[in-house]
């Protein structure tokens, strides 16, 4: 998607995407991946999840990156943090209790820029770009994050019932953007259409939500 597209869904409050809580599957399988506490975690796409809060809170230090400053500003606020913000090449960072909120285009992280992160969590970025930007964010979190173990989350339904984002990723695509570089390993397979009444609305059929530990090889 266009930087603009979600832009103005931020200025106008258009968050459906946002959950006011939690995510389950983080709070379930994130303790069975191992990660020593103290290590740096990735969030691509972060937004303002809860999640950062949730994984600060287990004692991992973590790096959320996010296009929309609105939502890193919200994050804060939301929150009663108060950040200090400072201006690093392409990005504008926020820090705050042992979170860092890095505003600009993912795509402009270096590999400097998370050399330290040894966790990934992707809850909403694989799910949130169209087909050539999937590939374009396969290759670009492979060429910066070499090593690595962590938690993808993805959405399998009908792409011809219901435009995106959320985007249709299945497990045939997963295996052939990430499979090279990441051993792959279904966690949960989980029918959540009877939750999801966006899709139900469109007329969606058929609704799978995916989670996936993925470890580099």
């Amino acid at each position: 998607m266009e930087p603009e597209f979600w832009h103005k869904r931020w200025s106008s409050n258009q968050i459906g995407f946002h959950s006011p809580q939690v995510n389950p599957y983080l709070q379930r399988f994130w303790p069975q991946l191992g990660v020593a506490q103290g290590s740096r975690v990735l969030v691509p796409l972060c937004g303002k999840t809860l999640d950062l809060i949730w994984l600060a809170q287990q004692g991992y230090s973590v790096l959320g990156v996010e296009l929309s400053e609105k939502a890193a500003t919200d994050f804060f606020l939301e929150h009663q943090l108060e950040p200090s913000v400072s201006e690093e090449g392409a990005f504008k960072v926020f820090r705050a209790a042992g979170i860092e909120i890095r505003c600009g285009d993912f795509f402009a992280l270096e590999p400097g820029d998370v050399a330290d992160c040894s966790a990934l969590y992707d809850r909403a970025a694989l799910i949130a770009l169209p087909v050539p930007m999937r590939e374009q964010y396969a290759a670009h979190l492979q060429s910066i994050l070499p090593r690595g173990v962590g938690l993808l989350i993805t959405l399998d339904y009908n792409q011809d019932e219901m435009p995106g984002p959320p985007f249709s990723v299945g497990d045939d695509e997963v295996q052939r953007l990430l499979g090279g570089a990441w051993q792959l390993e279904v966690l949960q397979v989980q029918d959540v259409l009877g939750e999801s009444w966006k899709f139900l609305q469109a007329g969606v059929t058929r609704l799978d939500e995916r989670v996936y530990r993925i470890s580099s090889r």
